[in-house]
């Protein structure tokens, strides 16, 4: 019961892990420069994300335009496309896969069809957690590095967005899912090897025929 509900718990984490994975994704809040100027009214709030820039001005006009040029962008832009594409798409496989091995739920077949199918999507998740947390590392490590640099000027200065923060989040729940969940599965497994089940040996039927007669009787 404690092994179910802590799958329980570790599949809450996961759903955690990929709804904030897709948001990080999609949002435009990788980078954030707040350039107030001299005037308030003139101030303008400029995002950056994967897929899109934003700008938004204090009047309340929003707009953003799309990054449609691939090879144009920087090289970690695309390693966290790329990586934070894949880390969606495993983390999304490693919740259907632990919902048929999970000890809740009806499916999956027999025990060690579950617990396969659990070690299987924990593998997904761990997988996912490390896509998920390269991209951001990478970009962070870029915003810090370029925030540092004298030779930049100010306006073009940025700071780590909540998309970065959220992909941090996101790829610990995943992470620790996937670890709960195959541990969980080792554990059993182990308990197996180092416990087999004891085997039972009867004496033969040709022992106890000589060991209920004597050989004194036939002399």
């Amino acid at each position: 019961m404690a092994s179910a509900s802590l799958q329980f718990f570790a599949f809450t984490l996961a759903l955690f892990g990929v709804f904030g994975d897709i948001a990080a994704t999609l949002l435009p809040h990788w980078k954030v420069n707040a350039d107030v100027g001299s005037n308030i009214i003139t101030a303008i709030t400029q995002m950056q994300g994967l897929w899109m820039d934003c700008t938004w001005y204090s009047t309340g006009m929003f707009s953003c335009t799309l990054k449609y040029s691939i090879l144009s962008l920087p090289v970690y832009i695309q390693a966290a496309r790329t990586t934070m594409v894949l880390s969606c798409i495993l983390s999304a496989f490693g919740i259907c896969i632990t919902t048929v091995g999970m000890k809740c739920t009806r499916l999956g077949g027999d025990t060690d069809s579950k617990n396969n199918a659990c070690f299987a999507g924990g593998i997904c998740f761990i997988l996912a957690g490390i896509f998920g947390l390269v991209p951001t590392c990478w970009y962070t490590r870029e915003i810090i590095s370029n925030f540092l640099d004298q030779t930049i000027p100010e306006s073009s200065k940025h700071e780590p967005g909540g998309a970065v923060y959220t992909g941090f989040i996101s790829a610990g729940f995943l992470l620790i899912a996937g670890v709960i969940f195959c541990s969980s599965c080792f554990k059993r497994q182990q308990g197996t090897w180092i416990y087999p089940p004891k085997q039972h040996h009867f004496p033969s039927t040709e022992q106890e025929s000589n060991g209920g007669y004597s050989l004194k009787d036939y002399v």
